[in-house]
């Protein structure tokens, strides 16, 4: 295991993932990051998407949507702190699109540009979710 990385991805609720990774790919700020062992510091915002961890051993990667927040980068050690976090296997496709749709009426029918603002940010995490549910389902 001598060309691996820690890897914890934790949110506010619980701590979702901890373990070694050959390989970790997410949705940074400025675009998809991939971050081997020995990799330079790095701390950056992360978008809603989803958090793919090649484990070694298994052939089917870790899979974790976050709906944002901070990826701090050592040579040994990535640490995803989320938002919120949901496992893969625990994505809810009927939720999210629940929630779009509101999302969608509530931007629609605002009331202010705080009212706005919120539904904007709902939507993207909804559209990402849904994004993310339909990368695990091209992988299974």
């Amino acid at each position: 295991m001598a060309n691996t990385i820690q890897v914890d991805v934790v949110s506010a609720e619980e701590q979702i993932y901890s373990g070694p990774a050959e390989f970790v790919a997410l949705p940074g700020e400025a675009g998809e990051l991939g971050i081997y062992p020995k990799h330079t510091p790095l701390i950056t915002r992360i978008k809603p998407g989803a958090v793919r961890i090649r484990v070694p051993g298994q052939t089917e990667e870790e899979f974790v949507f976050v709906a944002g927040g901070i990826l701090e980068v050592q040579p040994r050690t990535v640490t995803v702190m989320a938002d919120t976090a949901i496992r893969g296997k625990d994505l809810d496709e009927a939720k999210a699109n629940q929630v779009k749709k509101m999302a969608e009426e509530a931007m629609t029918n605002r009331e202010s540009d705080v009212d706005y603002a919120i539904a904007q940010a709902e939507l993207a995490i909804a559209v990402a979710q849904l994004a993310a549910i339909q990368k695990l389902r091209k992988k299974h």
